[in-house]
């Protein structure tokens, strides 16, 4: 199977359902914000991090692709039929877990920071603003068109990036810049 199909030449592309849109829909875009925050997880997990924290965001990567099947899912005709794509509550609850867990082990925050410091936490700091740039995104489809808990896991994800880029900084005793 070839890498190029030509589908797309005019511009447009194909929801799971089969629907044809502009590759400028709403839709098409949430998911491509949602897939630029997995290829920068890949480039802070490129960096050389810790196991624990590999294993974490290796595991959020095969999220993303579920929240990326939603999204391109708009009559869920296909993602209740493949479980890969189910996000659940416990999915949610596994992610604020992290961020307590990993909040704990930096000291306590006390003004805003600058982000940057070690190559893994300035990666993993921009992950984190591409996670916000997809919530905006997933946002703007309407509370309607995205199940509940995509939103909620998406919204967690950038806390616990936030989290991880300061353990990074701790772990690499990187000090943390303040504004």
């Amino acid at each position: 199977m070839p890498l190029y199909t030509k589908t797309g030449d005019s511009g447009e592309t194909s929801l799971f359902d089969g629907t044809r849109v502009q590759k400028s829909e709403s839709r098409i875009a949430a998911y491509g914000d949602v897939d630029e925050l997995n290829a920068v997880l890949g480039l802070a997990l490129a960096t050389g991090l810790d196991e624990d924290l590999a294993a974490l965001l290796t595991g959020i990567q095969r999220d993303l692709f579920a929240v990326g099947a939603r999204l391109a899912d708009p009559r869920a005709r296909i993602a209740d039929r493949v479980e890969k794509t189910e996000l659940a509550e416990a999915d949610v609850r596994r992610l604020e877990e992290a961020i307590d867990r990993y909040d704990a082990e930096v000291p306590p925050l006390r003004r805003f920071l600058l982000p940057g410091g070690a190559p893994g936490a300035a990666a993993l700091h921009l992950a984190r603003t591409v996670c916000r740039r997809a919530e905006r995104s997933i946002v703007a489809l309407g509370a309607e068109s995205v199940p509940s808990t995509v939103l909620e896991y998406v919204n967690r994800l950038s806390d616990l990036l936030f989290a991880l880029a300061r353990v990074v900084n701790h772990r690499s005793e990187m000090p943390e810049r303040e504004w």
